[in-house]
């Protein structure tokens, strides 16, 4: 949520973003607004089956367990860590040391749209948390004296689902997928405790799959025993194993030694589960690494690749559960010299491995603790290298968008023109979208026209924060081409892949990408393309390119749209992998010189087609805003401009056909709705003062001050004083208006958009 200014008003972000005791939980409850569903948080679509990416799902999983400073260390007003391999990540949690963590809007919204899973934490330390332990599982109790009606001398822990159904209420009100539940603190009640949590667990991931939904999770962190003692085993055994059951899968703890992970997945083969209704896989269980290197195997950090190579996911099939992988920003940050740039090439290197093939990336010292065998690991591995690369969700599910954004940026532009600039920065996770997952390390090109006697030209890949189409960044593609004797060098064409994506074979779909071209050597021609990266489809993809309406002006800051409809015109069972890219011809009047040329990406778009060119598309348009006043007004400069702006939208079907009935018997009807419902990514909120009587108001003249997007409601913006620059500040009426952007990429014209007038009292 790019925000103007600076020191803002707690108002603008999540409410309530965690409960530090049941008691404040069960407070939250008692509210009406608890049952109300942030429906500005992307639900979650799953990943569908794809040949060429779904066969490799088998192995082990890889989940993200983010403990980033304590949490909820994100800013509007400052860079800090994002996470931006989501295609590698099956499952990521969002973790903190309250009683109950509940992630921020902005990153189940980042993980859902790429098909990923969003958990919360529910965590007991410390003796203090012991009462809480108890209240989990008998519910909260009344003060008016009560107890049984009669005496039960075999009476045992009652559990009440009370907690069950509250989580799985606020999982749903905030729209994540369940819970890690992380109880570090011993069990007084023994045996008798234990075997009533595990009743508990049951109940809730019961009410979660209720609820939420079949895909919810429960996790179980490896802590107590079924004797009630806190006693980590680093494995799946006999002693934790009823915990186990109940859930959704099991997260070992890191300390374990290196034949641990294959004794965990003999002892899960030796059950038996016949009549379990939900037998569990080893890929339900989650091997704990923590990427700090505390007490893990290989020390960590760029030595995370020995304890992962033990876990075996691709192999043996045990799934991987990464602890603290920010680690890459704060054992960095203090350091001279660092940038969020800096971070960006440390981090890409631990995930993805260097940009240039021939860089050796240097590993930690370490040796094995004693008694442990030693191990031959070789050279460094990134971490994507274990686990299967996977698309987002078919664009036919949920349209796919990406302004290359990491979640981060220093300036926020619409449609190529810089609307905010900031010397501090921020970070908004509710912006993070793909970065391109076929371009880093580096992009990997291959001649368009057959193979050439050649050569391929050399790519680099990276992200500017200094240009944009939409956001605050783009992909920067800088491509050197060496100089060539052969005779039809004077023409060359190469393809540039960008993007994975599930495409289903028969279906149309659209797609677009907004770029910008620099070089002073030579001629080039764009067009974007699809290919599948399954062999032997038995068909190409049918690319056509759509022309720009007639009388369309051209796109402002030198940026230009190519667009295209494409089908893969097949019958298969599943969806296909397929990559969509850029086609690049370019013409040299010196063949034999080496050029190079730059291609800034800054939007791509891909959504299916209406079923027909018959059938009519709603288009989306913001109707009326208001704004309520803030809680207390104030009386300070611009207070009362202050307060939750809030819009409604609408659709529109656009003008209205002649009618010709011809007889009541036609089976044509007058016309067809398209079936899909068109949403927005997120508003542009901008400001105005009234300006004298008689000067007309213009929103191309207004202030930009914000996005929405930080506290997960719908159509609203909180305008805090500290976004309203001094000239509104000042006025005794200002107009704010409200931009949407559309769930494709596309920002409203200002017809379709809305404004409010409000004046001083």
């Amino acid at each position: 949520m790019p925000l103007k200014g600076a020191n803002h008003s707690s108002l603008v972000s999540d409410d309530a973003p965690c409960f530090k005791t049941l008691v404040d939980l069960d407070e939250w409850a008692g509210k009406s607004l608890s049952s109300r569903r942030l429906r500005g948080v992307l639900p979650y679509t799953p990943r569908k089956y794809t040949d060429g990416a779904s066969e490799s799902s088998t192995g082990g999983k890889l989940l993200v367990c983010h403990d980033y400073k304590g949490g909820y260390a994100e800013s509007p007003t400052a860079p800090s860590y994002t996470f931006n391999f989501w295609g590698h990540c099956d499952t990521f949690i969002y973790f903190s040391h309250h009683r109950v963590t509940i992630p921020p809007s902005g990153w189940t919204t980042a993980a859902h749209r790429h098909g990923v899973k969003m958990l919360g934490t529910l965590i007991f330390e410390h003796t203090d948390s012991e009462a809480d332990c108890l209240r989990l599982l008998v519910g909260p109790l009344p003060k008016s004296l009560t107890g049984p009606a009669k005496s039960n001398v075999n009476m045992t822990l009652p559990v009440s689902p009370h907690y069950a159904r509250v989580l799985a209420d606020l999982a749903y009100q905030r729209g994540f997928d369940g819970y890690l539940l992380n109880i570090e603190t011993a069990l007084r009640g023994g045996v008798e405790q234990t075997r009533a949590l595990t009743l508990w667990i049951a109940v809730l991931e019961r009410e979660l799959k209720r609820t939420v939904g079949e895909h919810a999770h429960v996790l179980w962190y490896d802590s107590v025993i079924v004797d009630g003692r806190l006693a980590w085993q680093d494995r799946l055994n006999s002693i934790n194993l009823p915990f186990l059951l109940p859930s959704t899968g099991f997260f070992s703890n890191y300390t374990w030694r290196t034949h641990y992970p294959n004794a965990t997945a003999q002892y899960l083969l030796s059950i038996d589960q016949s009549l379990s209704r939900r037998p569990k896989q080893f890929q339900d269980l989650f091997i704990g690494v923590d990427v700090w290197g505390r007490g893990s195997h290989g020390g960590g950090g760029f030595g995370l690749y020995r304890a992962i190579s033990h876990i075996d996911p691709k192999s043996l099939g045990l799934s991987v559960a990464l602890f603290g992988h920010a680690w890459t920003w704060e054992s960095e940050q203090d350091k001279p010299g660092w940038s969020w740039k800096s971070w960006w090439e440390y981090e890409r290197k631990l995930w993805l491995g260097p940009a240039r093939k021939d860089e050796v990336v240097p590993v930690p010292d370490w040796k094995p603790r004693q008694g442990e065998p030693d191990c031959a690991h070789g050279p460094f591995v990134p971490i994507a290298e274990f686990f299967p690369r996977l698309p987002p969700p078919n664009p036919a599910d949920l349209p796919f968008f990406t302004a290359f954004s990491p979640g981060v940026g220093w300036s926020w532009f619409v449609r190529g023109t810089r609307v905010l600039h900031t010397e501090h920065g921020w970070t908004d996770l509710d912006k993070c979208t793909s970065i391109g997952d076929l371009v880093f390390p580096r992009p990997t090109l291959a001649w368009e026209d057959g193979e050439r006697d050649e050569p391929l030209p050399e790519a680099t890949s990276e992200l500017s924060m200094d240009d944009a189409w939409l956001g605050g960044s783009s992909l920067n593609l800088s491509v050197s081409v060496r100089g060539s004797e052969a005779e039809d060098a004077f023409f060359r064409c190469v393809w540039i892949p960008i993007q994975s994506l599930s495409i289903t074979p028969g279906q149309s779909y659209r797609m677009s990408f907004v770029l910008k071209f620099i070089s002073e050597s030579v001629d080039v021609d764009i067009g974007a393309s699809v290919k599948a990266l399954v062999p032997d489809l038995g068909a190409e993809f049918e690319v056509t390119h759509v022309p720009a309406p007639s009388g369309q002006p051209a796109l402002p800051g030198g940026w230009s749209e190519v667009l295209v409809d494409f089908k893969l015109p097949v019958v298969r069972e599943h969806d296909v992998l397929s990559a969509a890219g850029l086609v690049i011809g370019f013409a040299c009047e010196d063949p034999t010189a080496p050029v190079e040329f730059t291609i800034h990406i800054g939007a791509l778009s891909v959504s299916a087609n209406p079923a027909s060119p018959q059938h009519t598309v709603a288009d989306p348009k913001i109707l009326w805003a208001a704004l309520s006043p803030g809680e207390p007004s104030g009386s300070g400069p611009g207070s009362a401009f202050v307060g939750a702006l809030t819009w409604g939208v609408g659709l529109s079907l656009g003008p209205v056909p002649v009618i010709s009935l011809t007889s009541p018997e036609d089976p044509q009807p007058c016309w067809v709705l398209d079936d899909a419902i068109p949403g927005f990514l997120y508003f542009n909120v901008y400001v105005q003062a009234h300006v004298p009587e008689g000067a007309a108001l213009s929103p191309e003249q207004a202030t930009f001050i914000g996005t929405t997007g930080l506290d997960g409601r719908e159509n609203r913006f909180y305008v805090d004083a500290a976004v309203l620059p001094p000239e509104v500040l000042e006025a005794t009426a200002v107009r704010f208006y409200v931009q949407g952007i559309t769930e494709k990429g596309k920002a409203l014209e200002w017809q379709d958009c809305a404004f409010v007038d409000i004046h001083k009292s």
